[in-house]
């Protein structure tokens, strides 16, 4: 593998597990039980990117904490972004334990009262007319279901979306999404699938820079009238990587799917229900998609569950199986979904994610004030980054690591993405003391790294 091919593996999601950081940081910290435990593993399990060989063996996790077998805990800055309300919610696992004890499973055909409450009430808290929905097991496959409703509503193929996006690692949303570590080696990709430049000042084609003129907005019209017949654009609303557009993107992109009669489909399944201090980001932006694409917190932290949201006039598909699967009116998911957002509006978690992430952003932005290699510090709620680089401009990817290990072992757990960002995404329940603590630590984690670098 060449150094570009490497280059573009550590622009990806998420931090990858080949590195010798983390064999250091292992042979460090973890005792031997722990690494026969991985051993085994890595023994049975397919190995790739992002995940096995894995980093460290959990026992437990509860509340804002991960707990591993040689009982270190962790403040968890990460939690796959499924963890809004915790891990463990009392709320959440007194529904799925109703569930199990009433309605264990639902065979096809038939419906149950879980699954029709929680289709009740995500059309009661939806922007716009977003009315009808179906559920999944997962993100990716919600994704498929949007592509496939979109196609057989405008009677097109083709999608726009963006580089660097991330929307699953099926064959199909990978073709949509825009990074290498998913898509080298996999092709031919689903055809139809345009991809253009992301709203990411920091690597914008077009020179932009600070004085932002949307010229990526301009570019996918550019794209809507050369195609003609686009059926969607779809985009993550926000990154779960920290890239937030400017309020105007969406509104225009809007805009453009008017003119063009292609359907806007958004992702929110990393940080919708709550993380952005809404219960949808696009709500921010003040725009209502055609479609709205939500999971990971779903699941209340303990299961897959995501769900499609459409347009009430889209409801179009009654002779296709655009979903068909087995688990799609599971009641114990459905049980957990609905408890979620209901712990979600009792505890007026979107509140507090913007109250305590614009409290927790000023603390970073103070950090960055402090320490020169911080570039970057953006946030949305408690949907947090940190972007580093070296004076020269170039990303500070070693840097970045080796705040990730120090942080680690002062227990503090978050990823980091695109090689140089720290991204921060703590529970929406979360102690405003812990966010303190997780200041604390990466402020000795940077300090520690700016110490070495002096004694260099």
């Amino acid at each position: 593998m060449n150094d570009h091919e490497n280059r573009e593996i550590a622009q990806s999601e998420g931090d990858v597990n080949l590195s010798t950081k983390r064999l250091a940081w292992q042979s460090e910290h973890l005792d031997a039980d722990t690494h026969a435990l991985l051993e085994e593993d890595a023994r049975f399990f397919l190995h790739q990117s992002l995940s096995s060989p894995c980093l460290n063996v959990l026992e437990a996790c509860e509340g804002s904490f991960l707990i591993d077998v040689q009982g270190r805990k962790y403040l968890d800055f990460h939690g796959n972004n499924v963890h809004q309300v915790g891990f463990g919610n009392p709320k959440v696992k007194a529904a799925v334990v109703e569930a199990m004890d009433e309605l264990p499973f639902c065979t096809r055909r038939y419906t149950n009262r879980y699954a029709i409450g929680l289709a009740r009430k995500l059309a009661s808290i939806s922007p716009g007319n977003l009315n009808k929905c179906l559920f999944a097991p997962g993100g990716a496959e919600a994704i498929s279901m949007a592509v496939k409703l979109a196609r057989l509503a405008t009677g097109r193929f083709k999608t726009i979306s963006l580089w660097d996006s991330f929307h699953g690692a099926t064959l199909d949303t990978i073709s949509l999404g825009g990074e290498a570590l998913f898509r080298r080696g996999m092709g031919p990709l689903m055809p139809g699938a345009e991809h253009v430049p992301p709203p990411e000042p920091q690597r914008c084609p077009f020179r932009c820079g600070k004085s932002c003129t949307l010229a990526c907005v301009d570019y996918i019209e550019y794209v809507l009238e050369r195609e003609g017949d686009v059926a969607a654009i779809i985009g993550e609303t926000v990154r779960s990587t920290g890239t937030i557009p400017p309020m105007d993107y969406w509104r225009r992109i809007r805009s453009l799917c008017d003119r063009y009669g292609a359907l806007l489909i958004l992702d929110e399944i990393p940080h919708g229900l709550g993380r952005t201090g809404s219960m949808f980001t696009c709500e921010q932006y003040d725009v209502v998609p055609d479609m709205l694409v939500i999971g990971k917190g779903l699941g209340g932290g303990m299961l897959p569950m995501a769900a499609l949201l459409a347009r009430e006039d889209l409801d179009v598909g009654a002779e296709m199986a655009l979903g068909h699967f087995t688990h799609e009116k599971n009641p114990i998911l459905c049980a957990a979904a609905l408890a979620t957002i209901e712990v979600i509006e009792s505890e007026g978690l979107c509140v507090r994610a913007a109250e305590l992430g614009a409290r927790f952003l000023t603390r970073l932005k103070e950090l960055g004030e402090r320490y020169p290699i911080i570039h970057d510090v953006r946030g949305l709620g408690l949907l947090c980054a940190v972007t580093l680089r070296h004076p020269d401009g170039s990303p500070a990817e070693a840097e970045t690591e080796q705040i990730l290990y120090a942080a680690l072992s002062r227990g503090l757990s978050f990823k980091t993405s695109m090689g140089n960002t720290i991204v921060l995404t703590p529970p929406l329940t979360i102690e405003e003391e812990h966010l303190r603590t997780a200041i604390e630590i990466l402020e000795a984690a940077f300090s520690s790294l700016q110490s070495s670098a002096i004694s260099l």
